[in-house]
């Protein structure tokens, strides 16, 4: 087994665009041949999805979603590039289980970690921090047990960090990042918004 080296997997990413991760998953598999692991990722479909990230995604489509007790509803704007791939089975699908997604239990609040507001991040840090302190922690490793925390609340409450509801081995951040590499153009969610009966909006 060849040793796969941090500036392999660096220059893997590089040439790629892909994943930290998997460009060490793929260059381990392929025992250190870069060349049979950039193979990989292509047939994975996981090379430049990264490359596409600073491209402009102004099409897509907007998909809702009612549960069938008439309670929870959903409506989230999905974009793409182009609007070919916009009226594709496979981006209406991916459109729909988002809807879906927001819907659920997951219930999502703000879309990434940037819309969550700095007054809410600064109340989840002194709640974190009160709670280790009533637990007697020590003052260094308090720190430390406020940043997981607040990793927790980010899993919890923003859309692009939560697991995918029907695969939370994928958050709905790489559930995007894959539909990108195989679709070949940017995916992105701009915004949503749920309802639930009775709620305050």
């Amino acid at each position: 087994m060849a040793e796969v080296t941090a500036a392999m997997v660096k220059a893997l990413r590089e040439a790629t665009g892909a994943g930290m991760m998997d460009c060490k998953r793929a260059l381990l598999e392929a025992d250190g041949d870069v060349e049979r692991a950039t193979e990989i990722l292509r047939e994975r479909g996981l090379a430049s999805a990264a490359k596409r990230a600073g491209r402009s995604a102004d099409q897509g489509r907007i998909e809702a979603y009612v549960h069938f007790n008439r309670t929870v509803g959903a409506l989230v704007e999905v974009n793409c590039e182009t609007d070919f791939v916009a009226n594709t089975d496979e981006f209406g699908q991916l459109a729909r289980e988002l809807a879906l997604h927001v819907a659920s239990p997951a219930a999502p609040r703000y879309l990434s970690r940037d819309d969550v507001p700095t007054e809410v991040l600064e109340q989840e840090r002194r709640i974190a921090e009160a709670q280790a302190r009533e637990q007697g922690k020590p003052e260094h490793v308090i720190e430390r047990i406020v940043a997981g925390k607040l990793e927790a609340f980010f899993k919890d409450h923003c859309l692009l960090d939560q697991p995918f509801v029907k695969d939370d081995a994928k958050t709905i951040q790489t559930l995007l990042d894959e539909a990108s590499a195989r679709l070949g153009e940017k995916v992105a969610v701009r915004r949503f918004v749920r309802y639930k009966l009775g709620e305050e909006g």
